[in-house]
């Protein structure tokens, strides 16, 4: 059932991302990025019912969670490159360059931007994670789902307007793969909260570009990243990504099942 999942997921949502970059209007491009959410409903309505449908649902309203975790899907990333940042400071005796989005617009973009992300995480973490991690351990789920999660972006490096045409589809490839590891762990450690996840998808979409890992004038979307502070980044996200993976790594198999199948308000752990 998985696999249905990402066969149809990447056929509807590919269904509006290849006209969107082949017509180069970028409004064709959006509802693709609801199709995970869709294809999931309708998978979980088609074996589970109604019942099933308000379970998963229901994850999007589980807000009982520590504050550490509402901090971690907050600030996850903007710890990341600022400490690239000074790292970078490190190496070559500058700073690298900093966005200029004021704080406050940053803040009301991510309130603003949460509830969309639904149309991502319903899919990815409500319904293909956990059943992933049922069959292959929390570790290796969280990996296989980041590979497909960037491949189903790989349009948008096309895509006329995009902040991303032109860059370096590896290096996010990598960046991404990294990222899914830190956002399962905040799914298992919330006891599969999606209002967590839907924050932190947030959160990293409108905070990282407090330091930029764009390069200026890019147009090879297949090339390497020429940005110093991009692959620094890179190298943090993954000494993280390799401290989930043991924590994960040490989750029982039935963990798995427990967040499949356990109705919405779960305490968290």
């Amino acid at each position: 059932m998985v696999a249905k999942f990402f066969v149809l997921t990447f056929v509807l949502s590919w269904a509006f991302f290849v006209p969107a970059v082949m017509t180069g209007h970028p409004v064709l491009f959006l509802p693709g990025v609801f199709a995970p959410a869709i294809v999931a409903l309708a998978l979980t309505a088609h074996s589970d019912g109604l019942e099933g449908v308000q379970k998963l649902l229901g994850r999007m309203w589980q807000w009982r969670a520590g504050w550490r975790w509402y901090a971690f899907a907050l600030f996850y990333i903007l710890a990341i490159k600022l400490t690239a940042a000074g790292i970078h400071r490190v190496i070559t005796g500058a700073w690298p360059r900093f966005g200029t989005t004021p704080w406050f617009i940053m803040i009301v973009a991510i309130v603003l931007s949460t509830p969309v992300q639904s149309g991502e995480e319903i899919g990815w973490r409500g319904y293909a994670l956990p059943r992933l991690a049922e069959r292959l351990g929390w570790p290796a789920a969280s990996l296989l789902l980041g590979v497909i999660w960037a491949l189903w972006h790989l349009p948008q490096f096309f895509l006329d307007g995009a902040d991303t045409r032109g860059q370096s589809f590896p290096l996010f490839f990598v960046q991404v793969t990294a990222m899914s590891v830190a956002v399962a762990w905040l799914y298992l450690r919330t006891n599969g909260s999606l209002l967590l996840t839907m924050l932190m998808h947030a959160a990293v979409n409108n905070t990282k570009d407090i330091v930029p890992s764009q390069v200026i004038g890019a147009t090879n979307a297949f090339a390497l990243s020429t940005s110093l502070v991009a692959w620094i980044t890179v190298a943090l996200l993954w000494i993280c990504a390799g401290y989930f993976l043991i924590r994960m790594g040490q989750a029982s198999r039935v963990r798995a099942i427990i967040v499949t199948s356990s109705p919405a308000g779960v305490s968290p752990t």
